[in-house]
């Protein structure tokens, strides 16, 4: 990958007539409050270049909604299983709605996260040792062998997190044999199974990338340094838990890596339009592959944004230009 492919090019201008865009925000389920605030902020951001946008929940109210008053296209803002696990986008290709963000078996697929690891290390990427199981399987076998196993064979520091989910829920850094149940109790909380994966100390980085046309590429890497040493719920969205540098302080080497390593699993996992991924830059410069979201945070606050202003563009801009895409593919 050359560094040429891993920054953004030009934007195109955005198209001569408004279009109208539905922003969908919102859904039930924990991340509610960061999904409406991202959908907030994009209503926002696509209103100051001039296009008419409008805030949409997922509800019952939804499809109606959009077959009385048709859009252009939708941006999915939201979070959670709502907006990331492929089932609302079925829905909206049934409807023949266009829509910015991944295709829905990608999302599926991206959504899994011990599936996702499972391809990118196939695709020769690197990834953390992980285990994953149901909780059936910690009820069935008995909770105390299972754990003794996994610390046998992942040893020690290890992170706890479910195997599915976003905005670091029920997330875990466990350095102690005897706090692995209890992080794993709060881990179930949050969904049936559970993975726990080698943790590998280094540079936590966000790696996002864009599609305005000419292909995937990678946006400056977003450094993250949390308070707590450990990028959770309460580090994400507490203002001044976690200090940020954009661009990452990372070797020009190092770099390069990092956007090629975001540009391959946006392509191996069949990802579209936009994506974030998030991986550890360990000391000998090896970059990490952790997990993808194929739907980043759009607040004022997140790295997503932050990517895209450090590249010299406007957030807005960008929305637009991706919503102006699938406005045209639907009617080209």
């Amino acid at each position: 990958m050359s560094e040429t492919a891993s920054t953004t090019g030009e934007l195109a201008a955005t198209p001569p007539h408004p279009l109208h865009a539905v922003v969908l925000a919102g859904g039930l389920n924990f991340e509610r409050e960061v999904s409406l605030s991202s959908g907030t902020q994009v209503v926002e951001e696509l209103t100051r270049v001039g296009l008419d946008a409008e805030l949409r929940d997922a509800d019952a109210e939804l499809l109606p909604g959009l077959a009385a008053a048709p859009s252009d296209a939708v941006f999915i803002a939201l979070h959670g299983a709502t907006g990331e696990d492929g089932a609302l986008r079925a829905v909206l290709d049934l409807a023949g709605v266009p829509y910015v963000g991944s295709p829905s078996s990608a999302c599926r697929l991206a959504w899994d996260k011990p599936a996702a690891k499972s391809v990118v290390r196939s695709a020769g990427l690197t990834t953390p040792d992980w285990v994953a199981l149901p909780h059936s399987t910690f009820r069935e076998l008995g909770a105390g062998a299972v754990l003794d196993l996994m610390v046998a064979r992942l040893g020690l520091p290890l992170m706890v997190k479910p195997a599915s989910g976003g905005s670091a829920l029920g997330v875990q850094k466990v350095s102690r044999v005897e706090d692995l149940p209890a992080a794993m109790v709060s881990c179930f909380a949050y969904g049936d199974t559970v993975m726990v994966e080698r943790y590998v100390e280094g540079v936590e980085v966000a790696l996002s990338v864009v599609d305005l046309g000419a292909g995937p590429e990678a946006l400056p890497a977003v450094e993250i340094v949390p308070e707590s040493g450990v990028f959770d719920y309460a580090s994400r969205y507490t203002p001044g838990l976690t200090e940020y540098h954009v661009p990452a302080r990372l070797s020009e080497d190092v770099a390069a890596r990092a956007a090629g390593l975001a540009i391959e699993v946006h392509e191996v996992l069949g990802l579209r339009d936009l994506s974030r991924t998030d991986a550890i830059i360990s000391p000998d410069g090896e970059v990490h592959f952790l997990e993808v979201n194929v739907s980043p945070g759009l607040t004022e606050t997140s790295m997503f944004p932050m990517a895209v202003e450090a590249a010299g563009h406007e957030l807005g801009e960008v929305l637009a230009r991706l919503l102006a895409r699938r406005a045209g593919s639907a009617t080209a």
